[in-house]
């Protein structure tokens, strides 16, 4: 038997997603979940074979979700509200979906090729988040797990980032997080606008920047409001300068 978990906010498209799975009978659905929270609870305990996944959740969406789960060789079927543009994306990256409200017909040709691609690693959910968004749109909040709790950093109270080696550590009005991310996936995700690379092992909130100071010869130093020093790169110095000059 192929165990199943529904995850989706919506009563009626839970209702929908488990009557038509019915008709197939080599497939049980083991658990419903509501949002992002109780999805990875649910997986990480049943660790079941297929995944019908809400996209657009609220506390956790549905990338946010994945990212926290070990999908090992899970199968995923994202349900989606989304424009053609994540479509696209979608495609792409050879993942199944449906596009609400979608058919019986439509239904059974996506868990036909789930079925098929069983036991195959799914592509990386944050690879896939970063290219299902539109052009302009960037990363709103950061999901961190840490043993069993999850924590959702917004952007925009995120001060600034550190690398360190194959993590990133969040830091975030006096907190730091520690998530398995390297720093150059997560400059990409981050507005351009408002966060700014000013070191190989550094990123900024720039609101946070309140001035800076040269350190040695070739080097300087941003200072944040809260006191924190950060190195800045010679090529990190002329950017900086160049997007504060811009902020007035």
């Amino acid at each position: 038997m192929i165990r199943a978990v529904i995850v989706d906010d919506e009563d009626l498209a839970r209702a929908v997603a488990r009557e038509f799975l019915s008709a197939h009978p080599d497939i049980e659905v083991v658990a419903e979940c509501a949002d992002g929270f109780e999805c990875v609870k649910t997986v990480q305990e049943l660790k079941p074979d297929l995944l019908l996944l809400d996209i657009q959740m609220p506390k956790l969406d549905g990338f946010e979700a994945l990212e926290l789960i070990d999908a090992g060789r899970l199968a995923v079927v994202f349900l989606t509200a989304y424009d053609q543009y994540a479509m696209r994306a979608f495609e792409i990256h050879a993942v199944d979906y449906l596009l609400k409200p979608f058919s019986k017909e439509r239904f059974d040709a996506a868990i036909g090729r789930a079925r098929a691609r069983l036991g195959q690693s799914p592509p990386r959910a944050g690879d896939l988040a970063a290219a299902a968004r539109g052009p302009g749109q960037f990363l709103e909040r950061i999901v961190v797990q840490d043993g069993a709790r999850v924590h959702v950093v917004a952007a925009d109270k995120l001060d600034w980032v550190e690398a360190q080696d194959d993590y990133v550590s969040l830091h975030s009005q006096g907190r730091q997080y520690l998530k398995q991310q390297t720093i150059s996936s997560l400059e990409e995700r981050l507005d351009p606008s408002r966060f700014l690379r000013i070191h190989r092992s550094a990123i900024v909130n720039l609101e946070r920047v309140a001035r800076i100071e040269p350190y040695t010869k070739d080097s300087r130093l941003a200072i944040l409001a809260d006191g924190t020093k950060l190195p800045v790169s010679r090529s990190g110095y002329a950017r900086l300068r160049e997007m504060l000059d811009a902020r007035g």
